[in-house]
């Protein structure tokens, strides 16, 4: 076998570590790109230096399996300033990555290895997203239990490969393959099916958002309260009542909005006071909190407004009507509502 190799040329030479070539800085640096979450971030980076992402958990100095979806939650301040001093990203840019703390950290999806199909993943996707993406990639609010379909292109998410079954399991990719392949059958996560989902539980879920962001700039303990009615719509739902939302799989935790979305809203309201029970269902009913407000404005218009002028401008800044209704309602505003 020796004397083979030597006929074909082949020669073994020791080189250096990645580690002591790129010292100073990484040859390749990447943009986050909108709504990116950290670990989705790290495994392109990892690519574009052509480091395997599982290899790339000893560049960090990490390892384990599920290294960079730890990170999401909790990213250590050694690891932190190494990748800003590797990349020359700013430190808020690479914190605004992570999912750790806020009133929406119970609904974030566990960080569960296996992928039994009546269970949860730690990671749900969208096909339409990846396929329509440059570089795929994966979002922040794939990672809570209560999204279950994509507001662009009004599909389902999905939470595994349909050909093996895995969950997403980039983390783990020995090889240089691009995140959007399956770790372990390689099959294109752009490729799969899109998921139906009826459009009354899809306005349910974004009032479901919407309510809980309202209501985390109005009081933090409101927002506890939306929050824990959300992990137990699948008693409400009377879909597997023994589980709380974030153990579902993305498929069971759609049946659950169906069924309530085909139900009134009396889980979301009860034993509340009238004030805030009344917003609730304002939004509910509106299938959102920006068509609530835009059903706001075309009642204000039709009832005060210039009859030349039935219609706020088309250029009107949605954007800077939100911010200013947000800052209004901080506690201490002395605008809250009643």
């Amino acid at each position: 076998m020796r004397g083979d190799a030597s006929r074909a040329g082949f020669a073994i030479e020791i080189r250096e570590r990645y580690g002591d070539v790129a010292r100073d800085r990484w040859p390749v640096a990447i943009d986050p790109l909108p709504g990116e979450l950290l670990s989705s971030w790290l495994h392109r980076l990892a690519l574009a230096n052509g480091i395997a992402p599982r290899s790339f958990a000893g560049v960090l100095g990490l390892g384990g399996r599920m290294w960079s979806p730890r990170l999401d939650l909790r990213l250590p301040h050694t690891v932190a300033t190494l990748l800003c001093h590797q990349t020359g990203l700013p430190p808020d840019d690479i914190s605004a990555m992570t999912m750790s703390g806020g009133a929406m950290a119970p609904l974030l999806l566990p960080l569960r290895d296996s992928a039994h199909r009546n269970r949860s993943t730690w990671m749900q996707y969208c096909p339409e997203c990846l396929a329509a993406d440059d570089a795929p990639y994966f979002r922040r609010p794939w990672r809570l239990a209560s999204r279950v379909s994509c507001f662009a292109h009004g599909c389902g998410l999905r939470d595994r490969c349909p050909a093996c079954h895995a969950g997403v399991a980039a983390f783990d990719q020995g090889e240089l393959v691009p995140q959007h392949f399956c770790a372990w059958c390689r099959f294109d996560l752009r490729a799969v099916p899109k998921a139906s989902v009826k459009a009354a539980a899809r306005r349910l879920e974004r009032a479901i958002v919407d309510i809980c962001r309202v209501e985390a700039a109005r009081a933090p303990a409101k927002t506890n309260d939306a929050v824990s009615r959300v992990l137990s719509m699948p008693v409400a739902a009377e879909v597997r009542s023994g589980r709380t939302l974030t153990n579902l799989s993305t498929a069971a935790r759609i049946r659950c909005f169906e069924a309530l979305a085909a139900k009134p809203p009396d889980w979301l309201l009860n034993n509340m006071d009238a004030a805030g029970a009344y917003r609730r269902w304002m939004i509910v009913a509106a299938g959102g909190h920006e068509a609530l407000i835009s059903r706001f404005a075309d009642f204000l218009d039709a009832h005060q407004g210039s009859r030349r002028r039935k219609r706020p401008p088309p250029a009107a800044d949605r954007t800077a009507l939100f911010a200013a209704y947000f800052r209004i309602m901080q506690p201490g505003s002395g605008h809250r509502g009643r």
